[in-house]
């Protein structure tokens, strides 16, 4: 029988600190990458916004999981993860088929100018 020694809220709040403080970096230096041709959309920032909140719940999630050996919030903390990649991943397609969709419509009304 393992006996582990009980984590402390201390302990707890450490890792929590720890966690974000990795995390905010990471999403700034995210979107200062993306070359977005035009604005990103409010609603684009919020799904954003809360696929990183849904990444962090789930990391932290899963860390606990690891802390405390419970096979059960470290599947749940993963689950949140790849959640939150699919998440992102539904933007990016938003965001893709939005620019393929300018574009055409650049195209179409140049062709336009050019006929007249």
């Amino acid at each position: 029988m393992n006996i582990r020694p009980p984590i402390s809220m201390a302990s707890l709040m450490a890792l929590a600190i720890m966690i974000f403080t990795m995390l905010i970096p990471l999403t700034g230096s995210a979107m200062a990458v993306d070359h977005a041709p035009h604005p990103i959309a409010f609603a684009t920032m919020s799904n954003r916004m809360d696929a990183t909140a849904k990444d962090a719940e789930g990391k932290l999630e899963s860390a606990c999981g690891e802390l405390t050996g419970d096979t059960g919030h470290q599947i749940k903390g993963k689950a949140k993860q790849v959640q939150a990649s699919a998440m992102n991943t539904a933007e990016d397609l938003k965001q893709g088929a939005k620019s393929v969709a300018k574009n055409v419509r650049d195209a179409a009304g140049q062709a336009a100018d050019d006929l007249s």
